[in-house]
């Protein structure tokens, strides 16, 4: 390896219980641009995602579509495994199955652990359960009885013996977790938050399932009768996924950085860690939480049914662009309203009029007045590391702030018309604004790969390339 600190960055791990949507999508385009951006530092990178695969809903939906759970996850995770290429994800990404038989072992690793710590032990319960979360509610989390995350759908009221994790064990460890790396989790008022949640007191959760009763899950070790929670079981792929346990030092990679959504939080920045500290693993991971995306004012969920797919994103208005819209018009931190209208506007107004017009005229010029390429060996990048804080949206902010500037000063100088009666003075209007361009296409490096690259092809060979965006049909 290199002398810079290897980089692992992953995303959650969606789960497939239905096709992919919009709010996966843009975590994983935000991981692809934070791994590509650690990539040019300097950094080898390893980034992770996947599939999450066991549980009460997915079992109910194969049942319902009358197809064998196993070949219901598979059509599902190829979806999402396709989403990769089509999204621009650098091509080594790892891609990780829940029900990939090295990660089922290394489950079980996990659960062997926190038992033999104390932490897993069997005990009669009554629990409200909300199915689309796939987790025990407490009566503080409900609005008006009901889950707000899954409105639509009732809470059960379950009755069984399990085996439970003391996750009440754990405030303390958590609390000082959270005080030692006041980073933990971005942004600050995220970690306020499940502060907020660990200070009121912890409450023991189940990790099992009765077999007899819902048997799609990984079974637990030393017990036929029971099956993993799926939170238990789906959380150890962030370590599975590098070799562990037969890799107990993670071959490297752990720890690192996780995007989530906020309706992660919890899972990710609690559940998670209690289950490390347990099982005597490090896991000082810094989690990245971002917010709900919304049609129309309305949080898109697949359970509410009103979701925008990355497939219809992508046909539409292609792979580059897609990423563009999703890292900069999705609100790194808060929740975001999405309407076709408003994707339509950004798209025509700073991708085709934008960036694209800019690249055709500026090319254009050099193209017919320049005696061959501009030397661009000296320029420097435009500044983008707002990104060690995940600030994806302030960067392209600047960068189409960059491409204003530029228009204006075209449209004050007018080189095209200058060039008439001033040669020597338009070449050096046109030069500048080469490099001006070529600072641009720099800077879009980590977040349209491709944009980026043929801009810097069309400034190498001195030539306007083709449309970079199509106009779209009215």
């Amino acid at each position: 390896m290199s002398d810079k600190t290897p980089k692992y960055i992953t995303t959650t791990l969606p789960y497939v219980n239905s096709k992919p949507h919009i709010g996966f999508a843009t975590e994983l385009v935000r991981a692809d641009t934070f791994a590509r951006y650690q990539k040019l530092l300097g950094h080898e990178v390893f980034l992770n995602t996947g599939t999450d695969e066991h549980g009460q809903k997915i079992y109910d939906k194969a049942k319902e579509e009358g197809i064998d759970t196993q070949e219901f996850v598979d059509g599902l995770a190829e979806e999402f495994k396709n989403l990769l290429p089509e999204l621009g994800i650098l091509p080594e990404a790892h891609f990780i199955r829940t029900t990939d038989e090295h990660h089922i072992k290394a489950a079980q690793e996990m659960w062997r652990r926190c038992k033999e710590k104390g932490d897993i032990y069997k005990a009669e319960h009554e629990v409200k359960y909300c199915k689309g979360c796939e987790l025990e509610k407490t009566d503080s989390e409900l609005e008006d009885g009901k889950c707000p995350l899954h409105p639509n759908n009732d809470i059960e009221i379950r009755e069984e013996e399990n085996y439970f994790f003391r996750f009440s064990k754990y405030q303390e460890p958590l609390l000082k977790l959270y005080a030692e790396n006041p980073e933990f989790v971005v942004p600050d008022f995220r970690l306020n938050e499940i502060k907020r949640f660990v200070e009121g007191g912890l409450q023991d959760f189940s990790v099992s399932r009765l077999k007899s009763k819902m048997s799609w899950g990984v079974p637990v070790p030393d017990d036929e009768e029971h099956i993993m929670y799926v939170w238990f079981d789906a959380l150890t792929n962030y370590i599975s996924t590098t070799g562990w346990p037969e890799k107990e030092d993670f071959d490297g990679w752990w720890p690192g950085v996780q995007f989530a959504g906020k309706d992660n939080l919890r899972q990710q920045s609690a559940i998670w860690q209690a289950m490390l500290i347990s099982a005597g693993i490090p896991n000082s991971t810094q989690v990245f939480v971002g917010g709900f995306i919304n049609s129309g004012g309305q949080k898109m969920s697949k359970s509410l049914g009103n979701v925008i797919s990355p497939n219809e994103l992508t046909e539409r208005y292609g792979r580059e662009a897609t990423r563009y819209l999703l890292l900069r018009h999705v609100h790194p931190f808060e929740d975001t309203d999405i309407t076709w209208d408003r994707l339509d506007e950004w798209y025509t107004a700073n991708l085709v009029n934008g960036l694209g017009n800019l690249t055709a005229r500026i090319m254009k010029m050099a193209e017919t007045h320049l005696d061959g390429p501009v030397n661009t060996k000296d320029i420097n990048t435009m500044d983008i590391d707002a990104l060690d804080n995940y600030q994806f949206q302030t960067v392209l902010d600047g960068v189409w702030a960059g491409i204003g500037a530029m228009d204006e000063y075209i449209a004050e100088n007018e080189p095209f018309k200058v060039i008439k009666t001033d040669k020597e003075q338009a070449i050096e209007m046109i030069v500048k604004l080469v490099k001006d361009l070529h600072e641009i296409a720099e800077s879009l490096v980590v977040f349209m790969p491709e944009t980026a690259e043929i801009i810097l092809q069309a400034i190498r060979e001195n030539k306007k390339p083709e449309n970079l965006f199509a106009r779209l049909e009215s």
